[in-house]
């Protein structure tokens, strides 16, 4: 490259670089087309006169984010920074503010928002702060959790939800699991469920969190799950549950009794829409949040980094 060459690509990319003018400035300042600038511009860069050097603390997070999204065709994904010596609760303080930032960003007048159940969900409540003001209806997608603490409960998130943006607030009066297909028909034709139907028919953004494997399963703890449902969900490879519907390894769902009793959201239906947010950490659910991905029921997931490196790992180290 001759001087003169190189003295212009210097000259373009200082001016848009370092004194911040548009390409079109540039091109009016200089004579030079903008379509030549563009090409300056690039040049500059392929022959090393300008190096780009992004910094700070989170390119690792950054760098997760983007593998998990290349990885399973995420739309979006947050890896929060996660430290060894952070409690439980820490964690999912500080996933639950991660995730009220994306839903916020998100959420406009006119959505209908479902919330699904659990400890890591409950957490965002914490962090749900002052009133945003929002048009929008929130709704449970999924029957509540039994023996669960009250702050877990699908009503409790829904509720401070709806206080916190000053929406409508619905609730469900019916168990995650019931006793038989038969108890769940009878609330499902009710008139008030069939409000909750209609809601979900119309659900424009999912929060959800994604449960454990069956043996530690929060469903088994809350009584919803008997010894042959445990017998039966082992033997056809279960390995979490979004919603309380289970599927294995693979992302495909686990059919029969068990998800003809379940009062709650479809899988299939949570795969349609735009916004299906996962919210969920932790080493012990990297399976359950593989699976859940396979399935592409998850279009957004928040995560933490020590979650996001054992997905990836798994992932990568063979496939089940």
């Amino acid at each position: 490259m001759n001087w003169d060459e190189q003295r212009r690509l210097i000259k373009v990319s200082k001016m848009y670089y370092e004194d911040n003018l548009t390409q079109n400035e540039i091109a009016n300042k200089t004579g030079i087309y903008r379509t030549t600038i563009t090409r300056l511009l690039q040049k500059a860069r392929d022959e090393g006169i300008v190096q780009i050097t992004i910094k700070g603390d989170y390119r690792e997070q950054v760098n997760l984010e983007q593998q998990l999204q290349d990885k399973f065709g995420l739309k979006e994904v947050v890896v929060v920074p996660a430290e060894e010596k952070e409690t439980k609760d820490e964690r999912q303080q500080k996933l639950g503010e991660s995730a009220i930032h994306l839903i916020d960003g998100i959420m406009k007048d006119g959505d209908v928002v479902g919330f699904a159940w659990g400890s890591t969900l409950g957490k965002m409540v914490d962090a749900l702060g002052g009133s945003k003001n929002r048009n929008v209806e929130f709704v449970p997608l999924v029957g509540g959790p039994g023996k669960m603490p009250v702050e877990h409960h699908v009503n409790t998130i829904v509720y401070s939800y709806a206080k916190a943006y000053k929406g409508h607030a619905n609730f469900i009066d019916a168990a995650a699991i019931v006793p038989s297909p038969q108890s769940k028909k009878e609330i499902v034709e009710s008139k008030y469920f069939q409000d909750i139907i209609s809601l979900w028919e119309n659900l424009t953004i999912a929060v959800v969190g994604v449960g454990t494997p069956v043996s530690s399963s929060n469903l088994v703890f809350s009584g919803f799950l008997g010894e042959s449902d445990l017998n039966y969900l082992n033997d056809e490879g279960a390995i979490g549950d979004i919603c309380s519907r289970f599927y294995d390894i693979r992302g495909e769902q686990i059919v029969g009794e068990i998800d003809e009793r379940t009062i709650a959201i479809t899988l299939e239906k949570l795969k349609s829409l735009s916004y299906s947010i996962g919210v969920a950490e932790s080493i012990e659910k990297t399976e359950s949040i593989v699976g859940a991905l396979r399935g592409e029921y998850l279009s957004h997931l928040v995560t933490n980094d020590i979650t996001a490196k054992s997905i990836l790992e798994f992932s990568e180290g063979g496939e089940k």
